[in-house]
């Protein structure tokens, strides 16, 4: 394979052609995403790609200019986090985005089952991929979680929780809701999404013949700093959209762990921070969104 440093264009299919593009939100990556870069490059669909770098101090855009002239590329000043995509949706000339992180990248073909799909039903706003990780390509546990959801749409899993660097959205659901929020910043920030994409009325399904390839980055937050992002935000998740009680009882339990464990007093210490913020944008969601929260709950153990 030739080497990503090598690659010295980027040919994409012409506008009028282009049904997906692909939109990568990066970070201090630079290896990892040219790599991804040259992935996306020998795809079939040739896919339009928008890169939106936060704020990196890595070379990351330099190298992305030398070496991906074609790719669309967005510097932000600082540090969007998980909503650094939706700068690369709103610039997108598609009606459709699959999103990969710096760090993944789709099979052959999965890109235009994608496009198929929504194509067929107006009503479709996500796609939910099914995610081969690392370099044996082992199924993300993820997927049969995903593939057992008891909430059923035309004959398919109905999701509301996904892997953000494996999804297909529809530009219009997504920008219509206001694509991930600045709030939650990064993990777990496909809950909320999911959530205000049905509260819209957009379907949301798994369909596991859009694969999505995942080989995790070396470069990765420590385990303690993702399990406060994780708690943080789950909290935060649940007094945004959730029933008062539900987010009470999901307050206490987060306090109650705070006792014992360091990393979730910062968690909650962080929530608490963020919290004003979080009631200001709060919005109940509708009785049979929540009905379809509580079902899957209770199905997959909280998992999602």
């Amino acid at each position: 394979m030739q080497a990503p440093h090598q690659q010295a264009a980027f040919e994409q299919a012409p506008l009028g052609q282009a049904r997906v593009t692909v939109v990568i939100a990066t970070r201090d990556r630079r290896l990892e995403l040219l790599r991804t870069l040259d992935r996306l490059h020998r795809l079939p669909e040739r896919p339009p790609v928008i890169v939106v770098d936060n704020a990196s101090s890595d070379g990351t855009a330099a190298a992305v200019r030398e070496h991906f002239p074609a790719v669309t590329l967005r510097v932000l000043p600082g540090n969007a986090g998980a909503a650094a995509r939706n700068a690369g949706v709103a610039l997108a000339a598609t009606p459709y985005v699959a999103f990969s992180d710096d760090d993944s990248w789709w099979d052959p073909g999965a890109l235009s089952r994608a496009a198929a799909a929504l194509d067929a039903d107006p009503r479709l706003g996500l796609i939910a991929a099914r995610t081969l990780t690392g370099p044996a390509r082992v199924p993300d546990p993820v997927n049969e979680l995903m593939a057992r959801s008891p909430l059923r749409d035309d004959g398919t899993s109905e999701v509301l929780g996904f892997l953000a660097c494996a999804c297909v959205v529809r530009k219009e659901a997504f920008l219509g809701v206001g694509g991930f929020s600045r709030l939650l910043f990064f993990i777990g920030e496909e809950r909320l999404l999911s959530y205000d994409l049905a509260t819209a009325g957009w379907a949301r399904r798994y369909l596991p013949d859009v694969v999505a390839v995942h080989e995790p980055s070396a470069i990765r937050p420590a385990s303690p700093l993702r399990h406060r992002a994780e708690r943080r935000n789950l909290l935060l998740t649940a007094w945004l959209r959730r029933p008062a009680g539900v987010a009470l009882a999901e307050t206490l339990r987060l306090a109650r762990d705070a006792v014992r464990d360091r990393d979730d007093r910062a968690a909650l210490a962080a929530a608490v921070r963020k919290l004003p913020a979080a009631l200001r944008s709060r919005r109940r969601l509708p009785t049979e969104v929540e009905r379809k929260v509580r079902m899957l709950t209770a199905a997959q153990g909280g998992a999602w």
